[in-house]
């Protein structure tokens, strides 16, 4: 009797800032393992996101934004996506129908013509925009010799993503799981809580609060009652932004943490208190630790 035959394989998810990579990273995995927040760069670091479909595991790589860096967390994140794009088995790339062929997109394009031979391409917020549109810009992308497959869909409700799937199952290779069948992500437990957080700070600040902020677990202690007690530190440069994420008599924080604290119980399947406290580092942009906290090169 012949043994079903497994496949496995890395996709990359590339594209500019606040496409939707995160979005449709989640929509594929079925459950949160990146964070999503309308301030751009939300992903910093290669997130893996694992799909198990029929006999197949697609190991997705959700990459930062690509985009012209100015400082050194820019040049680090960029070249993280870049090495996703290199480590994976199959690319595709994501763009927001409503800002189209961009620079930031255009760039990403003739450097995939370089480097990578082929990929697919993911038109995503098609809600957002009117059908001809759609097809001038998918005919647009096709003329660059570089797509397979062109799929069109609504990352934030789903539509279309079965499809892709689908389609993803056929590009990779017979081989064996790397990933036990339960398993959705390589993040640790720890790093993950910190994404959570950062993710409520940035959508209930995003408007107030600079880009640079960060969110470090400092305890994770299991309770005897079964829960888990959490300590989170938010690091910010300044005392000004102590004050924004503090709120009024800590109404800000306290929200955030509530927040927070409902996605981790989700997440864990069991209580959770969560403990916040924020911090000012002026430069912790430029500390090495944090970079290898977030597996990011910080010579890049």
């Amino acid at each position: 009797m012949t043994e079903p035959t497994t496949r496995c394989g890395f996709i990359a998810i590339l594209g500019a800032p606040n496409v939707g990579k995160s979005t449709l990273l989640n929509q594929f995995v079925g459950l949160k393992v990146s964070i999503v927040s309308p301030k751009v760069q939300t992903t910093r670091a290669r997130i893996l996101g694992i799909c198990q479909r029929g006999g197949a595991q697609l190991i997705f790589i959700d990459t930062p934004g690509i985009f012209v860096p100015r400082r050194r967390l820019d040049r680090a994140m960029v070249a993280a996506a870049w090495g996703g794009a290199g480590d994976a088995d199959h690319i595709i790339l994501v763009v927001d129908v409503a800002r189209g062929m961009d620079s930031n997109t255009r760039a990403i394009v003739e450097r995939l013509k370089e480097k990578a031979g082929r990929a697919d391409l993911i038109l995503n917020k098609i809600d957002l925009v009117d059908k001809p549109k759609l097809l001038t810009l998918a005919t647009d992308f096709n003329e660059s010799g570089l797509f397979e497959e062109i799929f069109m869909v609504s990352a934030e409700r789903g539509d279309g993503v079965t499809d892709i799937l689908n389609h993803l199952t056929t590009k990779i290779e017979s081989g064996p799981w790397l990933f036990p069948e339960d398993q959705v992500s390589d993040m640790p437990e720890r790093i993950l809580a910190a994404e959570i957080t950062r993710e409520k700070l940035f959508l209930q600040l995003h408007k107030e609060l600079p880009y640079a902020a960060a969110v470090e677990t400092e305890s994770w202690q299991e309770q005897a009652d079964g829960s888990t007690r959490i300590e989170q530190i938010i690091y910010v440069q300044r005392d000004s932004q102590k004050a924004i994420v503090l709120g009024k008599k800590g109404s800000r924080i306290k929200s955030i943490g509530e927040d927070a604290r409902t996605d981790l119980e989700e997440m864990l399947g069991h209580r959770v208190h969560l403990f916040l406290f924020v911090k000012v580092r002026e430069k912790w942009d430029d500390d090495p630790e944090r970079y290898r906290e977030l597996g990011l090169d910080f010579n890049a």
